[in-house]
């Protein structure tokens, strides 16, 4: 499921992150990528206001692509025409806090999570796709043990 993102309405729900930081949008953006990695290729559009407007050529890759609105007014806007515009909207989620753009993406069908409960998940470690050795079950039954026994050139136990 694609992700649309209100992106400095997520970097203040970020432990460590800060709005003051010049660097925000990159340091979320690494975030992201690693999500998307850990997904196998889980598209996200993240649009981000009061950015340095134009640079996000050098922040887009690895599933993200990211966008610059002027103002904050401008991002609200911007996400909001984007929603309109999602061709299958109940195959995409936001994620912002903000209650007029969660309204509208309501409202055309689109899942909403706030950015609190993405951010939780954001920086959740990457559940494993193969359980580690020590919690996987190995035990063998007698007949399988006898029978690797017999392969092996070892008499089974009696």
């Amino acid at each position: 499921m694609p992700l649309l993102i209100d992106g400095h309405n997520l970097i203040g729900q970020i432990p460590g992150l800060s709005l003051a930081d010049p660097d925000d949008e990159g340091d979320l953006v690494m975030l992201l990528r690693r999500y998307t990695t850990a997904r196998r290729g889980r598209k996200i559009v993240v649009v981000f206001d009061h950015g340095v407007y134009g640079h996000a050529q050098t922040l887009d890759g690895y599933g993200v692509s990211c966008h610059f609105a002027r103002s904050p007014q401008d991002a609200d806007a911007q996400l909001i025409k984007r929603i309109r515009a999602l061709k299958r909207p109940r195959d995409w989620t936001l994620v912002t806090s903000d209650r007029q753009v969660a309204r509208a993406a309501e409202e055309y069908g689109v899942r909403v999570i706030s950015s609190h409960v993405f951010a939780r998940q954001l920086l959740a470690p990457a559940s494993p796709t193969v359980a580690p050795a020590e919690q996987r079950d190995i035990s063998q039954s007698k007949a399988q043990i006898d029978e690797w026994m017999r392969l092996f050139g070892e008499a089974p136990e009696e």
